[in-house]
C-alpha cells in the first residue's frame, strides 16, 4: 500500500468511527448549544485527534527510524541496516537506503584501502631514504669528525667530541624515525618481534611500565593483517603517552578460533565517550582494510582499552 493510501485509510478509520458514534449514540445538539453538549463534542474531537495522531505515528514509524539512522550512520561502523519487509513505498525507500549504505561502505573501504596502501608505500620510501641517504651521510660525518678529532690539537679535540655526540644522537633519532615509519623487524622477524621492539622502545622513551601478553600459538598472518595490528598498537600507545596520564600499559595479542585479538589497556584517566579524532578514525579505517572491528571502551578498573579483532587469513609459510 502506498504512503498516500495508508494515510487516507488511517484518517478514514478515525472519521468513520466518529460518524458511527454520532449516528448511533443517544446524543443530540440543541440550538443554541448547551454546555454539556459542547463538552461532549469537544471531548469527541479530542478523542478523534488523539486517535488520528496515534495511528499516524504507528504508520509513519518506519520513516522515523530511517531518519534516525540517516543522522547517526557511520561508514566506519559497517552493517547498520533497517529491516525492510512487506511492500509499499516506505519499504521500498528503506530497501533503497540499505542498498545505498552497502554501496557507500564498499566504496569507502575500497578508497580507504587505496589511500592506506599508498601511505604505507610512501612511508616505506621515506624510511628507506632516511636509512640509506641521511643515515649513511651522517655516518660518514661521524667518521670524518673522529679522524679530525684524532689529528686536532687538545684544545679543539673536546669541541669535536661534543659535535660527535650531537651527530651520533641525531643519527640515532633518524634511525628511530625510520623504524617508526616502516619497521624492518616486522618484515624480517614477524609481528611478535615487531611488537616487542615497539613496546621496549615505547617504555624507554616514555618511562611507562609495559607488560606484554602474547599467546604462544599465534598463527601466521597475512602481511596486511600484521601491518594493521602493528599500526593500531603503535597509534594506541602514542595516544596513551599523549593523553592518558597513565603509568602502566598492557599489550596483549591472543588467538581465539578464527580470530586474532589485539588489546592495548592503560591505567590512565579513562574515557566515557572517546572523541573520534584523526588517530581513532585512522585505526578504524585500518581495521576495515582487513575486515576487522575496533572497539574503544573503559577498562575494567580504570583507564582505556583499545581492542582490535581481526579475522585470521593465514599466509603461506
Amino acid at each position: 500500500m502506498s504512503l498516500f493510501w495508508r494515510i487516507f485509510a488511517l484518517n478514514a478509520v478515525v472519521l468513520g468511527t466518529a460518524t458511527a458514534l454520532l449516528l448511533w449514540a443517544p446524543v443530540t445538539v440543541s440550538v443554541p448549544v448547551l454546555l454539556t453538549e459542547a463538552i461532549i463534542l469537544v471531548g469527541g474531537l479530542v478523542v478523534m485527534l488523539v486517535a488520528n495522531a496515534a495511528l499516524l505515528r504507528l504508520g509513519l514509524a518506519p520513516l522515523g527510524r530511517l531518519t534516525k539512522l540517516m543522522t547517526t550512520v557511520d561508514l566506519l561502523r559497517p552493517g547498520q541496516r533497517l529491516p525492510a519487509s512487506g511492500g509499499g513505498e516506505i519499504t521500498e525507500v528503506i530497501r533503497t537506503f540499505n542498498a545505498m549504505l552497502e554501496r557507500l561502505e564498499h566504496e569507502r573501504a575500497t578508497s580507504s584501502a587505496r589511500a592506506l596502501l599508498a601511505q604505507e608505500a610512501e612511508r616505506r620510501r621515506i624510511a628507506q631514504e632516511l636509512h640509506d641517504e641521511v643515515g649513511q651521510s651522517m655516518t660518514a660525518i661521524l667518521l670524518e669528525l673522529k679522524r679530525a678529532s684524532d689529528e686536532a690539537p687538545p684544545a679543539l679535540r673536546e669541541q669535536l667530541h661534543e659535535v660527535q655526540e650531537i651527530t651520533r644522537e641525531s643519527l640515532d633519532e633518524v634511525r628511530r624515525l625510520a623504524r617508526r615509519l616502516r619497521p624492518g623487524v616486522l618484515d624480517d622477524l614477524g609481528l611478535v618481534s615487531a611488537l616487542t621492539s615497539l613496546t621496549e622502545d615505547f617504555a624507554t622513551h616514555t618511562g611507562l611500565q609495559v607488560t606484554r601478553r602474547f599467546d604462544a600459538d599465534l598463527p601466521l598472518l597475512e602481511p596486511e593483517t600484521e601491518l594493521v595490528l602493528y599500526r593500531v598498537a603503535q597509534e594506541s600507545m602514542t595516544n596513551v603517552a599523549r593523553h592518558a596520564d597513565a603509568t602502566h600499559v598492557t599489550v596483549a595479542l591472543r588467538h581465539t578460533d578464527d580470530r586474532v585479538v589485539l588489546a592495548v589497556t592503560d591505567d590512565g584517566c579513562g574515557v566515557e565517550a572517546p572523541r573520534e579524532g584523526a588517530g581513532i578514525r585512522g585505526m578504524r579505517e585500518r581495521a576495515l582494510l582487513i575486515g576487522g572491528s575496533l572497539d574503544i571502551t573503559p577498562a575494567p578498573d580504570t583507564g582505556t582499552r583499545v581492542r582490535l579483532t581481526a579475522p585470521v587469513s593465514r599466509k603461506q609459510p
